[in-house]
């Protein structure tokens, strides 16, 4: 099984953080909604099946580690929930857990230039998602968090970036 792809940058703990409504709110869609780190899990494990079925077996282990690394955010992220609060249920609001999470959010691409963009639009927006939380968090542990999770992003992005131009070139 290939390794997580991330960052050197250890992950932050959630000791100490305590309950805070405002931070839950900011930061559960990042856990289980249609743009949130389970459904890019599932994402990548489909789309490594079909790059390994066509010879691709080295894009296709790059997309498991990059799943690795999205089930470590997706843990972290578990356990802040928690910590703020609500219990780590998988759907959008976990204070409500009304909009429970399904996998029909999932690209299910065929095309693997597809597949790879549609995951390159999902590091984006997931990026842009994090930045934004940035700027309304005011807990600043919650705020380490969300900065080390967006720099494995970024660095999924450049990844993501790289293997679209070998369909390219």
């Amino acid at each position: 099984m290939p390794s997580a792809i991330t960052s050197t940058t250890p992950f932050p703990s959630v000791d100490g953080i305590g309950h805070d409504a405002l931070s839950l709110r900011i930061i559960a869609p990042a856990y289980a909604s249609p743009t949130g780190e389970l459904n890019a899990v599932l994402q990548y494990i489909y789309h490594s099946f079909y790059f390994e079925k066509c010879g691709k077996e080295k894009t296709g282990e790059t997309l498991v580690g990059i799943a690795v690394a999205e089930m470590l955010h997706l843990r972290l992220l578990g356990k802040t929930v928690l910590a703020l609060g609500a219990p780590p249920v998988y759907c959008q609001c976990p204070y409500s857990c009304f909009n429970f999470y399904s996998a029909k959010y999932v690209s299910y691409s065929r095309s693997l230039k597809e597949m790879i963009e549609d995951d390159l639009i999902g590091e984006r927006r997931t990026a842009s998602s994090y930045e934004g939380m940035l700027r309304k968090l005011k807990n600043d542990r919650v705020k380490e968090i969300v900065s080390r999770i967006l720099e494995d992003e970024k660095m999924h992005i450049c990844i993501l970036e790289e293997i679209l131009r070998d369909f390219s070139g």
